[in-house]
């Protein structure tokens, strides 16, 4: 699947999206994320919940009334995090066969989320593609969690699925609807779960669960075993994956949709990606061992006279005007536009990236 047609217009895959937590790209802008090429952000459904609230978004003309921002907007199910502070915390709340029941304060206070209040948000925010709520698990839990995942995601899938098309009957142009596909290392109960919810009927799916093992090294063999379970003519979203060498080995698996804060996240820290010489062609990113890109750390004392750009082959912002040695000054003195320049940086880095694997789809 090469393209998805959203609100916003014709998404073509496969597609990165930067994320936008509270509706914003920290030290950025959505400028600098249309100037890199990319067509969509991610936004976190439950923290807007929390701040500044669904229905002020709804009051303001959603996520894009609000933000300004015009791209395709994604919003995840919140289910994540609530179940990231439960797992960490038990006095946070709960997760039970029909809803979670959350405490923010750990006290007396509770919030109770369900599948349909979390359709509800979604359709509150505008958003132009809408997760399902699902129970995530850890790859290390036990077969009778792994499975109690799968019988719960596929309910509450059912739910969601019912509450979207309630609410969206009237809609000229619908939004779209992904399910998650949980089952942990289990290839039968992965497949078992992507069947289930191929049933219920999906725009696309996406990965559920954790696609790194306890030492934070890729498991690739467990997004091989989703994406196998996904339907193929749909998209295939690989949730919270951004490493420029993972998304390569997502593609080969099928999977043509992902979100990150990586590329953002490490600006603000003054490391930025550059191609390494010949390897910015769809061959290159193409290599076995991954190796097709380096670091170039900011605050290198190198840098401090090199009057070369960051990246010769770039055309953003910081390449076009400015040199290695001026974005070091920068950085040394704490001006705010280093980050901002360092953003736009990673940003367009990744929109070459895609660029080159989209090309080499064609």
């Amino acid at each position: 699947m090469n393209a998805l047609n959203t609100p916003a217009g014709l998404l073509r895959l496969p597609a990165f999206f930067p994320d936008a937590t509270y509706g914003a790209i920290r030290a950025g802008s959505f400028d600098d994320v249309e100037a890199a090429g990319l067509s969509g952000c991610e936004m976190n459904s439950y923290h807007l919940m929390t701040k500044p609230g669904a229905k002020l978004v709804k009051q303001l003309g959603g996520l894009h009334g609000f933000t300004g921002y015009r791209g395709h907007i994604l919003t995840d199910s919140g289910g994540f995090q609530l179940y990231s502070l439960i797992r960490e915390n038990p006095d946070y709340g709960e997760i039970r066969d029909k809803e979670i029941i959350f405490r923010p304060d750990r006290g007396s206070e509770k919030l109770t989320f369900t599948p349909e209040k979390c359709i509800q948000a979604q359709f509150q925010y505008g958003s132009d593609i809408m997760m399902a709520l699902d129970m995530c698990t850890h790859p290390d839990d036990p077969d009778d969690v792994q499975r109690m995942s799968v019988e719960r995601t596929v309910r509450w899938g059912r739910r969601c699925r019912d509450e979207f098309d309630k609410l969206a009957k009237r809609m000229p142009v619908k939004p779209r609807l992904f399910g998650i596909v949980q089952g942990g290392s289990d290839p039968a109960l992965r497949m078992e779960c992507g069947r289930r919810l191929e049933e219920i009927g999906f725009d696309g799916y996406g990965f559920g669960g954790w696609p790194l093992d306890a030492q934070g090294n890729f498991r690739g063999d467990i997004l091989k075993m989703a994406a196998d379970a996904m339907p193929d003519g749909k998209v295939k979203y690989a949730m919270g994956l951004g490493r420029p060498e993972e998304i390569v080995k997502c593609v080969e698996m099928g999977y043509t949709l992902f979100d990150c804060v990586i590329p953002t996240r490490e600006a603000r820290h003054g490391r930025l990606y550059t191609f390494l010489p010949g390897m910015d062609t769809p061959q290159g990113v193409r290599r076995a061992d991954g190796k097709f890109y380096r670091f170039h750390y900011v605050m290198d004392e190198a840098h401090r006279r090199d009057g070369r750009p960051v990246d010769e082959g770039c055309d953003c912002a910081l390449c076009r005007g400015h040199s290695r040695a001026y974005l070091h000054h920068l950085t040394k003195v704490g001006d705010p536009y280093a980050q901002r320049l360092a953003t736009a940086h990673n940003l367009r880095f990744y929109g070459r990236l895609m660029e080159l694997l989209r090309e080499d789809a064609t």
